[in-house]
């Protein structure tokens, strides 16, 4: 298993851009899938982004698509969302996350999760 620590959270103006980061331990990051989720308050945690272990397919949920871009970084261990042209709606805790492959990540089949990191998109 590895574990996950996410950074880079913080509170942006509407159509503004954040980056997220998730640092992963463990020697074997690269066979690793990895997905990016969120929950906003009162709903329930929603899929947002996974990326295969190569990092050359990726997945988005039509609420980001076109504006987040999943990337890795295997020699360092390290997983990114880049969201750009934000929206209030994109307000949540954004939760980094190991699986197996970008489609049991599609499935909630996730091997570990990261703490989170809080997202605030001021309107």
């Amino acid at each position: 298993q590895v574990q996950l620590v996410e950074s880079g959270g913080g509170l942006v103006q509407a159509g503004g851009s954040l980056r997220l980061s998730c640092a992963a331990s463990g020697r074997t990051f690269s066979n690793y899938a990895m997905g990016w989720f969120r929950q906003a308050p009162g709903k329930e945690r929603e899929f947002v982004a996974a990326i295969s272990g190569t990092g050359r397919n990726t997945w988005y949920a039509d609420s980001v698509k076109g504006r987040f871009t999943s990337s890795r970084d295997n020699a360092r261990n390290m997983v990114y969302l880049q969201m750009n042209s934000l929206n209030a709606e994109d307000t949540a805790v954004y939760y980094c996350a190991a699986g197996r492959s970008i489609a049991t990540i599609l499935i909630n089949g996730i091997d570990s999760w990261g703490p989170g990191t809080q997202v605030t998109v001021s309107s």
